[in-house]
């Protein structure tokens, strides 16, 4: 009952991280490389590397960040995270030489990337199976108004022709991060295995167990082409797409994401209580089939010859579907990747699906950005039998997902009925 009670009053608190982390990404983030090319006047190539060290640096950081969360706990991780994001975000404010800016913008990038793998831990460590999905939805739910108010806010508080104004920008974010260390610092989790409790033997080297995970690697290789395809195409691929093809307007674009996280926002829990009832597997790869037809709408946006109304709004209806499939994936995926994790092992499983998550968010903008301005057809069809792959991936994955894994509210249904002295597991319908 102690556990229990714990867990419950942990849970809120772990949301409101995930918001605010979510909330600072979002306040500047987006200004990033108009801040070093020109309010800074570092130039272009400078601004490019930022946004590459940003990158990289996540990728440096997540597998030492798996490891320590496994044997000192999610929330010491998160704690160090916050003040490295601090201290890169402040920094960044005062910087004006390109090694400074590369410098704060590396721990502002390695900062943020270890904070996901943390929260996500956190939430494991104080949810259920019958209760992660919705506690994933959740997250899922407050990063994206993080970031959409983040975002908002942060563009009427910066003015270009004002060095100072980005540095206050940057100083808010910063002390948002400081605030946030303060408030999680009170949490009390409730104790969860960790590497150093489990025998030697048991642990098979961390990422060489990981490696013998079979199902673990076919969902790591299912998240980078679920990354790879949507989240890598954003504004990239896509909006180079919109623009060069259909002749879309920024504005457009704009609203074009703004129906994206609108979609996100309303059918986050309308959703919920129909996926968790499914096959993981399944509702992946209907998650595929839903991408596939958003690909098949842009396609027509580009390359149809309907009117530029009829264009923008199957552009708009793009984004929307990608934020159908989204809302149908955050109760599914995050929960999946925590029980193919031994105990204790949480926290390695979920750095290695964010690296997954980064290297797909690294290499996706580098291929879709060119493809999508130039050739515009290849572009279209590559993309959607990248969503059609998704499905069949997913239905490969279910071969190797156990029951409870694939179908956790029916092991739970069942597991009620047999302690309740009812019928036997199989009369329970899956």
């Amino acid at each position: 009952m102690n556990v229990t009670r714990a867990m419950g009053a942990a849970m809120p608190r772990i949301h409101v991280g995930n918001a605010l982390s979510a909330f600072g990404l979002g306040f500047t983030v987006p200004y990033l490389y108009v801040y070093v090319a020109q309010v800074r006047g570092l130039g272009a190539m400078t601004a490019g590397l930022v946004l590459a060290v940003f990158a990289v640096a996540a990728l440096i950081a997540l597998p030492f960040a798996g490891r320590a969360i496994v044997r000192r706990g999610p929330l010491p991780v998160l704690l160090a995270a916050l003040v490295l994001s601090a201290l890169g975000a402040l920094g960044l404010g005062l910087a004006g030489s390109a090694v400074s800016v590369l410098l704060t913008a590396a721990a502002l990038g390695a900062g943020q990337a270890v904070m996901q793998p943390a929260l996500a831990t956190m939430i494991v460590d104080c949810s259920t199976t019958a209760t992660r999905s919705r506690a994933f939805a959740m997250q899922f739910f407050l990063q994206n108004l993080g970031l959409g108010v983040g975002g908002l806010i942060g563009g009427h508080l910066v003015d270009t022709s004002r060095a100072s104004s980005f540095t206050v920008l940057f100083t808010i974010e910063a002390t948002i991060f400081l605030l946030l260390a303060v408030l999680m610092a009170t949490v009390r989790m409730p104790r969860a295995p960790r590497l150093t409790d489990l025998p030697s033997g048991s642990t098979g080297g961390g990422w060489r167990q990981l490696v013998r995970n079979r199902a673990m690697v076919q969902l790591c290789v299912l998240g980078f082409v679920l990354f790879f395809a949507c989240y890598g195409q954003f504004e990239s691929g896509l909006s180079a797409y919109g623009v060069e093809a259909a002749g879309i307007s920024t504005s457009t674009l704009g609203t074009a994401l703004a129906a994206n996280t609108l979609m996100i926002v309303v059918a986050q829990f309308a959703v919920l209580k129909l996926v968790e009832r499914r096959r993981r597997s399944r509702v992946i790869a209907v998650v595929g089939l839903i991408w596939t037809v958003a690909w098949l709408a842009a396609g027509y946006a580009g390359l149809g010859h309907g009117s530029q109304e009829m264009a923008t709004a199957a552009f708009v209806s793009t984004y929307a579907l990608f934020g159908l499939g989204e809302a149908m994936l955050s109760p599914t995926v995050a929960p999946l990747v925590a029980d193919l994790a031994p105990e204790g092992m949480a926290g390695q499983y979920n750095s290695a699906f964010a690296l997954v998550k980064q290297l797909a968010l690294a290499v996706g903008p580098a291929i879709g950005g060119p493809l999508g301005a130039s050739l515009h057809a290849p572009y279209i069809v590559t993309f959607a039998l990248f969503s059609v792959a998704i499905s069949v991936l997913a239905v490969r994955l279910g071969r190797r997902l156990t029951p409870a894994q694939d179908h956790p509210w029916a092991a739970h249904a069942k597991s009620r009925v047999v302690a309740r002295g009812g019928a036997p597991a199989e009369s329970v319908s899956a």
